[in-house]
């Protein structure tokens, strides 16, 4: 650590409205790291949940205080202590830092961004070499801050099966619920792979933005409370292949019910809940059964698939969708705005003027 300042904003876990503004001694690079300037972050869910002390499920992750929240980046390499680095460069952060290919393992869990270790809504921060991803040129700051976690968890859901290398080509359908960060991400990366996607929300407005960003189809959560009919209707019975399950307890058994033989489930969010609020007539094995479904939990990817989703996004120049960008002094009300639900897209921190 040098005796120059930075502000970094701190966490106790105990509420949004407690998030403080503070200042830390600015880092320097150790053995084989990278200090980063911090150009922007990008807000994630978990990061709200973070800050109120709500994320719990991950038993591995343990419960440190306090810390600096936020995981995804887009910065800027000041000094480097590594060959793979130079002054210059963009760079985007991975969220676990040591997943770097493969299935990922429990002590992988311990280098997650944000909880447990410190993270980067910060003006600096030092990153392991191997931590970190170029950003493709064509992205701007606003836009490259949002690949780490909303961007590579879609990746997953969709190619996450395939073999390095390959993915989606088209002939599958894709049920996205939600318009958040994850699924506005998926939607854009299976239209681009040339598959069929429908949409859920409860916001009219919204769908219409996901019409114009390639949805085929949409639906209205809210209006049509049996939603799994229509998606069975529109894919003429036959279900859809890959479903990104962004609900949790009030939305699996109807992804059950409409999901296609053989098809997979991605469980990667829960925002209507994470307990069950009603028995199920059927219990889960009896429903993957039924339809030979594959139920698999998103826990974003390595950073080799990380650098394979990055070609692929440079190939189709596809662009993130920024919905709203709040200034580093702003983050709390970033958080705020996030949690309330109101966005279609990402929420970003520009950190540095």
């Amino acid at each position: 650590m040098s005796n120059e300042q930075m502000k970094q904003w701190v966490t106790s876990q105990d509420g949004l409205d407690n998030l403080t503004l503070t200042t830390a001694p600015k880092p320097t690079a150790g053995d084989g790291e990278v200090l980063v300037k911090i150009n922007t972050v990008s807000l994630n869910y978990r990061d709200t949940e973070v800050v109120m002390g709500l994320y719990g499920h991950h038993a591995s992750v343990g419960h440190a205080e306090p810390i600096v929240p936020g995981s995804d980046i887009c910065g800027t390499v000041v000094s480097s202590n590594s060959d793979q680095w130079r002054e210059g460069q963009r760079v985007m952060a991975i969220f676990n830092q040591s997943h770097l290919k493969g299935q990922i393992h429990a002590e992988d869990m311990s280098s997650g961004l944000g909880l447990p270790l410190p993270g980067v809504l910060c003006e600096y921060r030092a990153f392991p070499a191997s931590g970190l991803v170029a950003v493709p040129d064509y992205l701007s700051n606003e836009e490259a801050c949002n690949l780490p976690i909303a961007s590579v968890t879609a990746w997953m859901a969709i190619n996450g099966f395939r073999p390095l290398g390959q993915c989606a080509s088209g002939g599958e359908t894709v049920l996205i619920q939600g318009t958040g960060g994850v699924a506005v991400a998926g939607l854009q990366i299976a239209h681009a792979a040339g598959l069929k996607t429908i949409v859920t929300s409860s916001s009219d407005d919204k769908l219409e933005k996901a019409k114009k960003i390639g949805a085929d189809a949409t639906i209205n959560y809210r209006t049509k409370e049996d939603w799994e009919s229509d998606v069975m209707r529109i894919t003429e019975d036959k279900g859809a292949h890959i479903i990104f399950e962004n609900g949790g307890a009030q939305t699996l058994r109807k992804s059950f019910d409409c999901v296609a033989f053989g098809g997979l489930i991605n469980c990667i969010g829960y925002l209507s809940g994470k307990e069950e609020i009603s028995k199920n007539p059927m219990h889960t094995n009896v429903l993957a059964l039924r339809r030979n479904v594959t139920l698999k939990g998103i826990l974003n990817g390595p950073k080799e698939r990380f650098e394979e989703m990055t070609k692929f996004y440079e190939k189709h120049q596809i662009r993130p969708v920024v919905d709203r960008t709040f200034e580093f002094d702003e983050a709390k009300e970033g958080l705020k705005y996030l949690f309330s639900g109101g966005h279609f897209g990402k929420v970003v921190v520009k950190v540095a003027a």
